[in-house]
């Protein structure tokens, strides 16, 4: 088992993450009959995708020598109606300004952004945009 979830009412999850017992709670968002006071789970799906992206980026760069400390993502999503669903999600990865790389290494490490596992795991009609600013 990987997580377990409580539904504790009112539209809010508490998931406890077995093996380190960390715990993330979600709410329905405001527009859909929730407080919006927690992560929604649509929210959740693109800091999945956000954080695989720089999680396997930062894998293959310190094979590579290279560090990724603060580097800043920032991600928007946009919803859908009929069926409701996420529609785009835009991410952006901004990385240091002291950090000098070439374009070869860029290049590599934007291919391993683009198919981290979660982003393998969307639905091929889900709208993905990664800007890379380097």
């Amino acid at each position: 088992m990987t997580v377990t979830i409580v539904y504790q009412g009112q539209l809010r999850c508490e998931c406890t993450h077995v093996q380190s017992a960390t715990v993330i709670e979600t709410d329905a968002p405001s527009d859909n009959r929730g407080k919006g006071e927690r992560f929604s789970p649509t929210d959740t799906l693109c800091v999945a995708l956000s954080t695989c992206a720089i999680t396997t980026m930062a894998i293959k760069a310190t094979d590579m020598g290279i560090d990724l400390s603060n580097t800043n993502v920032e991600v928007t999503k946009h919803m859908l109606s009929d069926p409701r669903r996420i529609g785009k999600i835009e991410i952006i990865f901004k990385f240091p300004a002291t950090l000098q790389l070439n374009e070869k290494d860029r290049i590599i490490l934007q291919r391993i952004g683009n198919t981290c596992p979660v982003a393998k795991s969307l639905h091929p009609d889900l709208n993905v945009l990664i800007e890379y600013r380097w």
